[in-house]
């Protein structure tokens, strides 16, 4: 798979993880993000396996009150 592809794929990824975000589905959003991982892992793009892990970090981080 060339950059352009990879870059591609990522990009659907993040965009699903918004919408699911945005209609408040988490877990689907997880999902999301720790298939994206799983991908950047497989494909030794480390960079990207540590940008969906800070995403999971965030999106599983407990709201400030």
């Amino acid at each position: 798979m060339n950059a352009a592809e990879k870059g591609e794929r990522y990009a659907r990824i993040f965009r699903k993880v918004g919408v699911f975000l945005g209609k408040g589905e988490i877990s689907r959003a997880l999902e999301a993000l720790n298939d994206g991982k799983k991908i950047a892992e497989r494909e030794g793009d480390s960079k990207m396996a540590q940008r969906f892990a800070a995403e999971i970090a965030t999106v599983t981080k407990p709201p400030e009150s």
